[in-house]
């Protein structure tokens, strides 16, 4: 599928670019009919906006359209190739622009990699009019987008194509071609897109080329296609918002006690290129935070997979992994240790800095012991284990819980043990400390 001047070469996704609003395909949440953007299209009402997506939405052809249906000048920029000097180019011309009496709409590509001064400088211009300004990012724009910038925009999400939608984009380019796909290739071709309208025609172009040299013009033998295609690329992005959101299905899922959705999450993420020690360091906190004394078990296979991944390596040690998954998926599931940490967390960090009482300090001198350091201390051993009625807090605080055990697992005994506790401690003799002097004996 080569293009048509052999002097000039264009992409194919260049060459197929829609020329009018109808042939855009996909977004019908944003382009359907009285949809918002759709109407302020319609009706010529220009805002700046950031469009927000993964690669191959259409993100840069919707900003050329919309220049195209509301009869603005098109100045386009990439954060990845320009400074502060394009930009003052692109706005010189906008300004000239605007003394003729026209907005001109900017395209900003990538433009989560302007850093904040780069990004400000859009700032006067957008709120006076000189520039429409059309963002176009595959990041958060929440966390790589200056607040004053978004709160001039309106942020537009855009989604990854289907199949259908993929499908009409593959038929449209066949149309204009020669070329010819059984329905079996198609449907591979667009498993490969995996939601890229970009990378499905780059692919329907690297089939074209193979078949410059062939006799025929059909497409229908798979194990060639796949072997042109190679292996799928699903989508992933260290440390990009795919990434979290595809760990954070993961551990949800874990939480959720979905052990089948959370062995598709784990293997996305492996396949993806995630490396697997970062999901055993995860895994490490879902058994503590998600399961915690449910089932301590949890904890020590999640380590132990951890260890085997690192014996073994990729791909053997992944199976480890994958045992630890589906172990702390189908685990009795408890909170009780994450929420008293965090509950404890907050009152040490809001309460005044409280002595250690007396009778907790450890008295390893004279000194210390004639200070009053450790007396008066109760020995739990020497009562049976528990000594009943023991203050263990600073004095300011006493009576104060954090830990509440769920009736989960093994949390269930562990309840009953600490009700067990607190009725002995209901029942002993009231102990009031008051410096080194206590009023109670410290054994039975």
């Amino acid at each position: 599928m080569p293009s048509n001047s052999a002097d000039f070469y264009q992409p194919l996704a260049v060459r197929l670019r829609p020329k009018q609003l109808d042939e855009f395909v996909g977004q019908n949440h944003l382009l359907g009919d009285r949809k918002p953007l759709r109407e302020a299209i319609r009706l010529k009402i220009p805002h700046s906006m950031v469009l927000w997506g993964p690669p191959g939405t259409g993100k840069t052809t919707l900003a050329k359209l919309i220049a195209s249906e509301m009869d603005l000048p098109f100045e386009s920029i990439s954060a990845v190739l320009s400074g502060v000097k394009e930009i003052r180019q692109a706005i010189d011309k906008a300004i000239q622009t605007k003394a003729l009496g026209k907005n001109t709409l900017l395209f900003v590509d990538e433009v989560h990699r302007f850093n904040k001064s780069q990004q400000d400088a859009f700032l006067p211009y957008i709120e006076d009019g000189t520039i429409v300004f059309i963002g176009a990012t595959t990041e958060n724009p929440s966390f790589e987008l200056n607040k004053a910038l978004l709160s001039r925009t309106r942020v537009y999400v855009l989604k990854v194509l289907d199949d259908d939608e993929l499908g009409k984009i593959i038929d449209r380019a066949l149309s204009e071609s020669t070329m010819r796909l059984s329905n079996d290739c198609k449907i591979a071709v667009i498993h490969a897109a995996d939601g890229d309208a970009r990378r499905a025609l780059n692919l329907l172009e690297q089939l074209g080329d193979f078949l410059i040299d062939s006799d025929q013009n059909m497409v229908n033998d798979l194990n060639l296609l796949k072997s042109l295609l190679q292996k799928k690329h699903l989508q992933f992005d260290k440390q990009g918002d795919i990434f979290y959101e595809q760990i954070s299905a993961l551990h949800k899922s874990v939480r959720g006690s979905s052990p089948d959705a959370a062995l598709y999450w784990l293997v996305r993420m492996l396949e993806g290129g995630c490396d697997p020690l970062y999901i055993a360091r995860r895994l490490i906190r879902m058994a503590s935070e998600d399961i915690g004394n449910a089932d301590p078990r949890a904890l020590q296979i999640s380590l132990d997979a951890w260890n085997a991944y690192e014996r073994l390596g990729s791909p053997e040690g992944e199976l480890m992994l994958a045992q630890a998954i589906i172990y702390c998926a189908c685990a009795p599931k408890s909170n009780a240790v994450y929420a008293a940490y965090k509950s404890a967390r907050t009152e040490a960090k809001q309460r005044p800095s409280y002595d250690v009482p007396m009778h907790l300090r450890n008295a390893p001198t004279e000194l210390m012991k004639d200070l009053g350091y450790g007396k008066k201390y109760r020995y739990a051993h020497d009562e049976q284990g528990y000594a009943a009625g023991e203050n263990y807090f600073p004095e300011e605080m006493q009576g104060a819980s954090y830990y509440s055990p769920k009736k989960s697992g093994l949390e269930i005994k562990i309840s009953e043990k600490l009700a067990q506790l607190k009725q002995q401690d209901l029942q002993a003799p009231i102990r009031r400390y008051h410096d080194n002097n206590l009023d109670t004996d410290t054994k039975k």
